[in-house]
């Protein structure tokens, strides 16, 4: 299944595929160099000042790390997420003081979005997850506390939408849709 979006300009093929599927075909075992160039992409990525403030925390399927990251997901999370072949926890660093700093979390947005199409050239699949318990992922993964967890990252190949019944299938099945652009170009718009 393709999920090809209609856009308003031709885009590279890498981000005109890229969804983020919720089925995962659980026999699929990511490898090492797959994971290593996935956090090769991310490491790329810019930062100001050239920070890198992002840390990652792999957890592959199977492993001890994977169950604590499966525990401190949310929801709907917890049904299909597993399924994936690695889970990755985001983490940004705080300001000396502990506090959380703004800028530090697009730059690991930047992070990511590097780690999302690298994974799509190899033909593996994404989806970011907000429904996590921070501080127990903070707590379980023994993370410094000048780190924050910002997001769950699932990493593998997809499988079916039939896997899925209900709402969870057509949530699977349903076309991309985004906002017009009219909707979020303020000023500038061709």
């Amino acid at each position: 299944m393709t999920k090809i979006p209609e856009t308003s300009a031709p885009l590279t093929s890498l981000l005109a595929a890229r969804w983020s599927p919720r089925s995962y075909d659980e026999s699929y075992e990511i490898s090492d160099a797959e994971i290593l160039a996935i956090l090769e992409a991310a490491r790329w990525a810019p930062s100001a000042n050239n920070l890198q403030p992002w840390r990652f925390s792999v957890a592959k399927r199977g492993t001890e790390l994977h169950e604590k990251v499966v525990a401190g997901l949310t929801g709907f999370n917890q049904a299909w997420a597993p399924a994936a072949a690695a889970l990755v926890v985001v983490s940004v660093k705080r300001s000396d003081a502990g506090e959380s700093i703004k800028g530090n979390f697009y730059d690991a947005g930047l992070a990511v979005a590097q780690m999302c199409i690298q994974a799509q050239s190899m033909d593996l699949y994404t989806h970011q997850m907000g429904g996590i318990l921070r501080d127990e992922l903070h707590k379980s993964l023994g993370l410094a506390a000048d780190l924050e967890v910002a997001v769950v990252v699932t990493v593998g190949k997809k499988d079916v939408p039939e896997k899925f019944e209900g709402e969870a299938l057509a949530r699977e099945i349903a076309p991309r849709t985004r906002l017009d652009l009219s909707e979020i170009v303020l000023h500038g718009k061709p």
